[in-house]
């Protein structure tokens, strides 16, 4: 059985030191340790209260799972909603922003001698995954208040000492933010997310989408059966087990009028489950977590989830994690 299925399995390590935890943050692995970076809280009143939300530049480091947390620098300015890449050699952020600007930075966390080439545009609230030693991003927005998503999809090829950011063929699907990634079994594989549209007043109206979609650098992108339902912002990049690609939770847009909002009971916690031999969906299994817009890192032999967004407006310090097997 896979232990990430059964809700019993997931424990929690120490919680993220920041008693409202942080949204958007920025996770991974470097020198063995756990990172966490950056993200956003409000710390005044909620958003709908017409709250101010704040990024921050913070670095946190777990070097084991009964440890405690501490801090390791900071980022080199406020970010949150970027990309996050680990790789063999440390963590890579990618992208991200604040409340006024998107960022096209791409670095490697705390190693400066290391270089990596700026994304072709600014851009946040893209996905992300690592295969064969690329990077491939895709989606998200330009600006912090943009009412399109981009159509984007980029890769950087980590195995070559000069590489530049490559623009692909775009999805076929509609442009999105906040899908769900994943590198397997040789495809990158591209779930849900939000396309945008203006909206009356202006604003960026949401369009949550269930399609699927997988790209294969010899052919390009093939459409794949349906998800069994929505589900944006779930953490990424998503986790690969034994040719299945995890998908934990997510927001599925039911509640997404749900009044009082301050009463909201949280994001979906069932797992969606992708064969990728077989290409079939199905749902089984839960977390005890509701955790969003945040990332699942491979950390020790399990599956980390360390902090996000636990229902509209609110973040969570909890660390949830479970074995691979």
């Amino acid at each position: 059985m896979i232990m990430l299925l059964s809700a019993t399995a997931w424990k929690r390590l120490p919680d993220v030191p920041d008693e409202r935890g942080f949204a958007g943050s920025f996770a991974g692995v470097s020198g063995g340790s756990l990172i966490v970076a950056g993200g956003t809280h409000f710390i005044d009143k909620m958003p709908w209260e017409g709250g101010t939300k704040l990024w921050y530049d913070t670095v946190y480091a777990l070097d084991k799972p009964d440890g405690e947390w501490r801090p390791l620098g900071k980022l080199p300015k406020p970010n949150g909603y970027g990309v996050s890449i680990t790789t063999p050699e440390g963590l890579i952020i990618i992208g991200g922003g604040n409340a006024t600007d998107h960022y096209t930075d791409v670095f490697w966390l705390g190693q400066d001698d290391k270089k990596l080439p700026p994304l072709p545009k600014p851009c946040a609230f893209m996905s992300g995954c690592l295969l064969d030693g690329v990077i491939y991003v895709a989606g998200g927005i330009e600006t912090p208040t943009a009412t399109a998503a981009m159509g984007t999809f980029w890769s950087l090829d980590l195995k070559q000492p000069n590489a530049a950011w490559q623009e692909l063929p775009p999805c076929p699907g509609k442009p999105r933010i906040l899908a769900c990634m994943a590198g397997a079994e040789g495809a990158v594989h591209l779930f849900s997310g939000a396309a945008l549209s203006a909206g009356p007043d202006g604003k960026p109206l949401r369009e949550w989408l269930k399609d699927a979609w997988r790209y294969l650098p010899s052919k390009g992108w093939e459409k794949l059966p349906d998800m069994p339902r929505v589900s944006v912002a779930a953490p990424n990049p998503a986790p690969v087990i034994d040719s299945k690609i995890f998908v934990i939770g997510g927001d599925d847009g039911a509640l997404v009028n749900f009044e009082p909002k301050s009463k909201h009971p949280g994001f979906p916690r069932s797992i969606l489950t992708f064969d990728v031999k077989t290409q079939e969906w199905s749902q089984a299994g839960e977390v005890p977590f509701s955790l969003v817009t945040t990332n699942a890192v491979i950390w020790k032999d399990q599956v980390v989830v360390p902090g996000g967004e636990a229902r509209p407006g609110v973040r969570s310090p909890q660390v949830w994690a479970a074995p691979l097997k």
